[in-house]
């Protein structure tokens, strides 16, 4: 999954046209663009086109009403997001909020929890996983969990909490692996996937590459290496 963390809504474009054959969906982040506001339908529209979901990263964290409204004003994110994260920290009523937002527009759409996080010092990871997961679990609207993409003992954890029927998806990746700016940290697509994360979510990596497109075919191959291992296991 491409994060397509860009600054402008051409430069989005640009990039999904450049690696779309090597990505699966794309995580965006309506409001860290700057001209979003007239050249967003563009970018649905060439998501649509190449056939690729997108992950709104809005991380809403608020009552169930209020991320209701969330989701279908402003940005209208409900109209055109195939799946939104969120945190669980105000309980589940918050999915309710998401999932009848997406009703009202007449889509479907799934919530995506976060159960941790790559980023250091966060506290999700070391005081509310198993809530979320309990929480998540047995929630139809929640498809999946994030995870930390730059630890696969953690993401290891994680899959053996939710077992099979949701998916983990992990920021936090980059084939060489290290420290980011701001506390970021990275793990590496193959481990990642080895150790059960089924889609990885790679923005810098890509998106600050000289050659973006032979990195998104860097990042295709190690996934698909990190399935091969798992599969064989």
């Amino acid at each position: 999954m491409l994060s397509g963390d860009v600054a402008s809504t051409k430069n989005l474009i640009d990039l999904i046209e450049l690696v779309h054959p090597w990505i699966a969906a794309v995580k965006t982040h309506v409001d860290c663009v700057d001209d979003a506001d007239v050249g967003w339908k563009e970018v649905i529209s060439c998501c649509q086109e190449k056939g690729l979901p997108i992950m709104e990263d809005r991380k809403f964290a608020d009552i169930g009403g209020i991320a209701h409204q969330q989701m279908l004003k402003g940005w209208n994110i409900a109209g055109w997001a195939d799946a939104v994260t969120a945190h669980g920290i105000s309980g589940p009523d918050i999915i309710d909020g998401l999932q009848d937002a997406w009703k009202i527009a007449e889509r479907e759409g799934g919530v995506v929890l976060l159960a941790q996080m790559s980023s250091r010092g966060n506290l999700v990871e070391s005081l509310l996983t198993e809530h979320i997961v309990k929480m998540g679990t047995p929630h139809k609207g929640v498809i999946g969990y994030i995870g930390n993409g730059s630890d696969p003992m953690a993401i290891t954890r994680l899959r053996g909490m939710i077992g099979s029927e949701q998916l983990i998806l992990t920021p936090g990746i980059h084939p060489d692996r290290g420290k980011g700016g701001r506390g970021q940290r990275y793990g590496a697509p193959d481990s990642a996937v080895e150790a059960g994360a089924d889609l990885v979510i790679i923005g810098s990596a890509i998106h600050r590459a000289s050659d973006p497109v032979e990195m998104a075919k860097r990042c295709a191959d190690a996934t698909r290496k990190g399935l091969a291992s798992r599969a064989s296991r």
